[in-house]
């Protein structure tokens, strides 16, 4: 059974971009780094970045992304940290909660969202999401 998410890679074209990207402006704890990837923590989850060669130049079509939770009284500064650092936004938030919707310097789509699941269930219950089945 699995039991979490023990750690992240993504692929990036500038490690000390990439790493400066998510250890300044999106404030994780560097472990390790060297010429062709990082460890940085988030949590307790590890983040792990890999110089590749064939990194995708644009942004992925689809909504798949990663989400980071922050603070209800971090989300503010944050979000502002993330926009003065002319990163593109990439969607306006449509859910509940606060949430910023961002790339990466890679073209990686990213999320802060200041909310938990127990939240998120509970307003697709009440909005009555067509179809929505609930297990337990």
């Amino acid at each position: 059974m699995i039991q979490g998410i023990n750690h992240i890679t993504l692929s990036v074209r500038d490690i000390e971009q990439s790493f400066h990207f998510y250890e300044m402006i999106l404030g994780m704890e560097p472990l390790e780094k060297w010429p062709m990837g990082a460890y940085l923590l988030a949590g307790d989850m590890w983040l792990a970045l890999v110089v590749d060669e064939d990194v995708r130049e644009l942004p992925l079509p689809e909504y798949t992304h990663i989400a980071f939770t922050v603070s209800q009284d971090n989300f503010v500064r944050m979000s502002q940290q993330i926009i003065q650092n002319d990163t593109i936004l990439w969607q306006e938030n449509q859910t509940e909660g606060d949430s910023l919707y961002f790339l990466d310097p890679d073209g990686h789509k990213l999320e802060i969202h200041a909310s938990d699941l127990t939240t998120r269930l509970q307003m697709a219950q009440e909005r009555l999401w067509p179809g929505l089945k609930i297990f337990n």
